[in-house]
């Protein structure tokens, strides 16, 4: 456990190294000389800019190009109906299907006639479940002195 931590810690030594190493060696370029010619002159905001705000920098969701609050409407409406609707209960809906392929009724029908079996006091598998006549087994001649295990 002491080499891993070890091991860890010189880890972290050897990256520090080698980014303060980069850090040094990049070195940035400045090639404007009118960075300070510029000046930005604020506009005076009026209580009219406060009451009415306009969207300057809006963007659309894709939905309608126009008008804001329609393009939010049918933002809102569509993500709602793919996520609660499609998903959630699209995922409820088909984690209950019923069984179409008969695997639970398969399983109780195989309880229910082991059960019967029992009760009758008959084997659980039948020894004649395939007919002898049908299965064709090599002679002890064939066989020679292969070992059979069972």
């Amino acid at each position: 456990m002491s080499a891993l931590f070890r091991l860890t810690s010189r880890a972290v030594a050897m990256q520090r190294s080698l980014v303060a190493r980069q850090a040094a060696a990049v070195r940035a370029i400045n090639t404007s000389q009118k960075k300070d010619e510029t000046v930005a002159a604020p506009t005076s905001v009026t209580t009219e800019d406060f009451a009415n705000p306009s969207p300057k920098n809006w963007q659309s969701y894709g939905f309608d190009y126009k008008e804001q609050a329609e393009d939010r409407k049918a933002t809102k409406s569509t993500f709602f109906v793919t996520v609660t609707l499609c998903l959630v209960w699209g995922t409820f809906y088909w984690a209950y299907l019923p069984d179409t392929q008969f695997r639970d009724w398969a399983q109780r029908e195989g309880f229910l006639e082991l059960r019967r079996r029992e009760q009758a006091g008959l084997d659980l598998v039948s020894p004649d479940y395939v007919d002898p006549a049908s299965i064709s087994l090599p002679s002890d001649e064939d066989l020679g002195d292969q070992e059979i295990i069972i």
